[in-house]
């Protein structure tokens, strides 16, 4: 069991799960160190460790003092191919999990992966789903090249040589605050929202027409299940599983199931046929030069804030996407948030920040 002694180290520190879990971690009286490449940890408290995550030289000399008890794993990089990924993806967790192995401090690693362990990786995105909503952990893998496989694989394999318990955390789609990130969908929605203001267009949903009218999950990163998963009694050299699929993430994530239907909206609303946001966007960078410097917002680079591409696909989607959330449920985790709250607080706190109008 940890206590308020607890070193924690969160890989990914800068991202979207990495920034709210430092401050769940801090929250909860936790010493807490966050690892990002640069060396830059966006919350104040949060103790910065520089070092490339494929550089083992450079990992052993920033983790050396650290030691810590708790590891929350929230980093990945994305290559031209599903190959690469597996390879770069595989060997980031890897070469974490050698390092503080044999330091024999590490209690627990927690490792978010996501829902393309059901739905398939980018390159193959929903082409060969075999599992039906809600998706269970039970359901196998996807006969498919994955990098979420393979970072699962070094994950059974570290925690079988280094004897530390493990948790996975499949997330979906995560609202939070995090700039530069290339999966943020609320700070997106909300960069389109104001360039189709700014050029006198209408707003149409960027998404397919199940996806207007269905449901699927929204994982909140305010909550903190993957910090709690830190938190319960491990087993010295003896593996435990506790995947959560869908309302966790290592960033901590309570998950309510999310519609764009409206308030007075007719239980099947209507919904045009489907205009991604990508080929709207062609103007969308002097478009969005010109907000910054009408609103005084602090980011005039439109690239840093919106990632097209992820919205479109995960918008695009012609099913709905809920997972069972029975196992964590009954391990003890009952965390939630409201989606309507979820998504209005992080757009006002992308306000506060002067990121959007």
């Amino acid at each position: 069991m940890t206590t308020n002694n607890t070193r924690a180290l969160i890989v990914g520190a800068t991202g979207i799960s990495g920034q709210a879990l430092c401050r769940a971690a801090l929250d909860a009286g936790w010493t807490t160190y966050g690892l990002s490449r640069s060396g830059s940890v966006p919350v104040d408290g949060v103790i910065p460790v520089a070092a490339d995550l494929l550089d083992v030289n450079s990992l052993e000399k920033a983790l050396n003092d650290v030691r810590p008890e708790v590891v929350f794993f929230t980093a990945w990089m994305k290559k031209d191919s599903e190959q690469e990924n597996i390879e770069v993806n595989s060997a980031t967790l890897r070469n974490v999990l050698n390092v503080l192995g044999p330091l024999d401090s590490v209690k627990h690693v927690a490792l978010m992966t996501g829902l393309k362990h059901y739905l398939g990786p980018f390159d193959a995105y929903g082409e060969a789903v075999m599992a039906e909503t809600p998706f269970h952990e039970t359901e196998d893998r996807l006969d498919t090249p994955n990098f979420y496989y393979a970072q699962e694989d070094e994950l059974f394999a570290g925690a079988e040589k280094f004897g530390f318990g493990w948790s996975v955390h499949r997330a979906h789609t995560i609202s939070g605050f995090a700039v530069g990130n290339a999966m943020n969908m609320m700070l997106t929605l909300s960069v389109y929202a104001s360039i189709c203001k700014e050029l006198g267009e209408k707003f149409v949903f960027p998404g397919s027409e199940m996806q207007w009218n269905g449901l699927t999950d929204l994982t909140d990163a305010t909550c903190s299940p993957s910090r709690w998963s830190g938190q319960q009694p491990t087993r010295t050299h003896t593996t435990r599983r506790s995947t959560s699929p869908t309302e966790t993430s290592s960033a901590g994530a309570g998950c309510g199931r999310s519609s764009p239907r409206t308030s007075g909206s007719s239980p099947r609303a209507s919904t045009p046929s489907r205009v991604p946001s990508n080929p709207r966007m062609s103007d969308a960078a002097a478009a969005w030069k010109r907000i910054a410097e009408k609103h005084d917002l602090v980011e005039s680079d439109v690239s840093r804030l919106a990632s097209w591409w992820h919205t479109d696909g995960d918008l695009g989607r012609d099913m709905e996407c809920l997972t069972d959330m029975n196992k964590s449920k009954k391990a003890g985790f009952l965390g939630f948030r409201s989606t309507p709250d979820a998504i209005a607080s992080v757009i006002q706190r992308y306000r506060d920040a002067r990121l959007i109008p």
